[in-house]
Parts: C-alpha cells; structure tokens; sequence
C-alpha cells in the first residue's frame, strides 16, 4: 500500500470513528459555535503540523503581495506563518470558535504580525474570499466538497491548498503529496 493511500485509510478511519466529527467549538454549516448554539458542528479542531503548514504554503508558492486565506483557522498558525516565514502581505483567519479567535490574536501579536494578520468570527460558507490569492484549508471532504463551487468561482490564479483532504471527483487536485503521514492537495483556480 502506498504512503498516499496509507494516509487515506487512515483519515478515512477517523472519520468512520467519529474522531473527527465529535462536537467540539469549531465550525458549523449554520455559522455558529457550540457555545452559543449547542449544536453538533461539522469539524473539530485539530492544529496542523508545523511542517506540514511550511509545505502547505510552499506549494502554494506564496510569497510578497499574498493574501492568504485560512478557512476555519483555528490557532491562526497558517496565516501567521504565511505573514512571518513567507512574506505575504496579509493573512486572514476565518474561525467561529472565540476562544479559538482570541488564541490566534494572541498568538500573532506574539509573533509580531498583529498588523498584517487578521482573524474573523465568520461562517466560512458567507466569508467574502475575493481578496484571497492563497487559500489554506483543513476540513472534512463534505465541507471540501460543498465550497468547491464558491473556490471555483474566485479570481483565475487562486492557490488553494489542503490539508488531507481534496474536493472530490467534481475537482481533482492539481498535486497531491504526502508529508508527516498528512495529505496535501493543490489547486489552481483555471481561467475561465
């Protein structure tokens, strides 16, 4: 079995097993946190590695003049080190937990890019990407699958990455990569 299939199976069970659709804070479809609408949410947060973040924006190629998006940011570690470690001119992080907001604040104020980086209490469903250049994702296939038309529909030459999981049949990814037993997919928004 090949490493990329190996990464599958094993998301694939943690899926199946509940592990990563267990109601924590994090996002909902209906844009709320538990703790406001004690609802069962549609993605825990799990931070992404910190090697698998640098490859996630390697690929992405970003660099000066990038805004990056992050999609249900969590601790905000994706546009804080795509502002930090990568030069882009601005992050913004799209979360609807507050604690995990307030954590992600803190920490870029901590890395020193509070002026560059921004994090929004949002429904990533209703959050306005049209700045995006670089959007970073780390969500379960449905959710993947159901932004594929709003991803598709943003300026020729957007950078989409994610992070072990694509958008379904409908949207091949571009490139797709094992790294630290995670999956990153790529994606280049065609022309249309």
């Amino acid at each position: 079995m090949s490493a990329l299939h190996r990464v599958r199976a094993v998301s694939l069970g943690l899926i199946a097993s509940g592990l990563l659709s267990a109601p924590t804070p994090a996002v909902t479809a209906a844009g709320r946190s538990s703790q406001s609408a004690q609802q069962p949410l549609d993605v825990i947060y799990v931070p992404t590695p910190a090697e698998v973040v640098r490859q996630m924006l390697m690929t992405a190629r970003v660099g000066r003049g990038d805004v990056v998006f992050d999609l249900g940011s969590g601790d905000g570690r994706i546009p804080i080190a795509a502002v930090r470690d990568f030069g882009a001119a601005r992050g913004v992080g799209i979360e609807l937990d507050p604690q995990r907001i307030a954590e992600a604040r803190a920490n870029a104020d901590a890395a020193g890019v509070s002026d560059r980086v921004t994090f929004l209490q949002q429904d990533l469903f209703a959050a306005d990407l049209a700045e995006a250049s670089v959007v970073a994702m780390y969500l379960l296939p449905a959710i993947n699958a159901r932004l594929q038309p709003r991803l598709r529909s943003l300026k020729a030459g957007t950078r989409i990455v994610s992070h072990n999981y694509d958008m379904g049949p409908a949207w091949k990814p571009a490139k797709s990569f094992v790294v630290e037993n995670s999956l990153v997919h790529f994606w280049t928004v065609p022309r249309r």
